[in-house]
């Protein structure tokens, strides 16, 4: 089970082009990107610590995306 409610993942999904996505395609695509997304938050933290804060913000999180490409 996800974080991520499924409807929303599934309408990404269409949004990109599918005219019909499976519901185990959304479930599939959810919990890749609470992977990928908790990377992210990760490499987004060690950025605020390094840079003496403790709170992350938008600019750590696109940092972080950054590196990690």
């Amino acid at each position: 089970m996800t974080e991520l409610p499924i409807a929303p993942v599934k309408r990404l999904i269409k949004a990109a082009g599918a005219e019909r996505v499976g519901s185990d395609a959304g479930q599939e695509l959810a919990v890749l990107m609470e992977e990928y997304g908790m990377i992210i938050a990760r490499e987004a933290h060690k950025l605020s610590r390094h840079a003496g804060r403790q709170t992350i913000t938008a600019h750590d999180i696109r940092m972080a995306a950054e590196i990690l490409k």
